[in-house]
């Protein structure tokens, strides 16, 4: 049997994944909510994640859902958990460019960081795509600098 992942969420009570898929040979369009059991505040994410996908039940339903999306759904659950609200776990996800990511705990560094991989992924560009140049010089057109009064002193001792 085949299927075809449409939309994938969470449902907080009971804690579980719910997978909008279709059939691919009857194109039936259905709800599977798949219980998350044993995963509690303190679990491991990224196991439970491959732990569902791997899941003899779960694997034909799961199959077109990736591993990172499954824990992402995974560390909203949680957060839940933890006391925190959806929109808290959702903007731990997101890149602000303004962002100190050295004040970050490590939990949240791998999120951020996990999220500019999979930007910088989706933006590269490979030898086979037809907008690819092997070897590309840009210049880049420099801006003129303001003076400032320890740039005219010269310490002659160093």
């Amino acid at each position: 049997m085949s299927f075809e992942a449409k939309r994938c969420g969470v449902q907080f009570s009971p804690p579980s994944i719910v997978l909008i898929y279709q059939h691919k040979e009857t194109k039936d369009v259905r709800k599977r909510i798949i219980p998350v059991r044993n995963f509690s505040k303190y679990s491991d994410c990224s196991m439970a994640a491959e732990g569902l996908k791997n899941h003899p039940r779960h694997r034909d339903y799961l199959e077109g859902v990736s591993e990172s999306q499954l824990e992402k759904l995974h560390i909203i659950l949680r957060d839940h958990k933890q006391g925190l609200s959806l929109e808290h776990s959702l903007a731990s996800f997101r890149l602000d460019p303004d962002e100190d990511l050295n004040q970050l705990d490590d939990d949240k560094l791998a999120r951020k960081k996990g999220k500019m991989d999979e930007l910088f992924e989706k933006n590269r560009k490979h030898k086979g795509d037809p907008d690819f140049v092997y070897d590309l010089e840009m210049d880049f057109t420099k801006t003129t600098q303001e003076k400032c009064s320890w740039d005219e002193e010269s310490d002659d001792g160093f």
